[in-house]
């Protein structure tokens, strides 16, 4: 049977300025079926969505994928380059994972962390990084502490803004994700091996 992997995010998981084929979440279905892992990678992700955004859209995007095996969610990265108050990114991504265990108790979460560039740093930037690993830890969810962690502002791995993940980013991000990812795959929802 089948399963499905839903990636919930923004420009991130969208694959702005590459494609969809070349985002992450395809070079994670590439690795499911090289193992003939019976999953399906969704790319549910929105170029420029925050977290308000995502919550907005999340109850029809749910309706349309019924019952994930297992919720990727990848989104923050606008709220903190817009100046939003972690306080309410918090709250959101909180609500987001509330109503995904409560569309499907089962659905296993993987929550991909963000941070600020370091010319960004100090409170607010500090703030922000650690609210990931707080609601990643309320919510019993595996963890990614930083997606982009050594792609953001590195010109061989970007668009020429310098945030945008090229298709080698893409592949970086994908390298990141998948060891975070792939043991959720080998023991199913009540615990028993695939």
């Amino acid at each position: 049977m089948q399963r499905t992997i839903l990636f919930f995010g923004n420009s991130l998981t969208a694959g702005y300025g590459v494609g969809a084929a070349l985002a992450f979440p395809a070079l994670i279905q590439a690795r499911l079926d090289a193992e003939a892992l019976p999953y399906r990678a969704v790319n549910a992700g929105r170029s420029g969505d925050t977290t308000t955004r995502g919550l907005v859209r999340l109850d029809a995007t749910l309706a349309a994928h019924a019952k994930p095996d297992v919720f990727v969610l990848e989104l923050g990265a606008n709220d903190g380059l817009r100046g939003h108050s972690p306080t309410t990114t918090e709250a959101n991504l909180d609500a987001i994972l509330h109503r995904v265990r409560r569309h499907h108790t089962a659905t296993r979460c993987l929550l991909l962390g963000m941070e600020l560039p370091t010319l960004l740093g100090g409170p607010y930037a500090a703030a922000f990084a650690a609210l990931f690993r707080t609601v990643a830890g309320r919510h019993n969810a595996a963890f990614v502490p930083f997606l982009l962690d050594g792609i953001i502002l590195n010109p061989t791995l970007t668009l020429p803004d310098r945030v945008h993940p090229n298709a080698a980013g893409q592949r970086q991000m994908a390298d990141v994700v998948w060891p975070k990812l792939r043991p959720m795959l080998l023991t199913d929802a009540v615990g028993g091996s695939l």
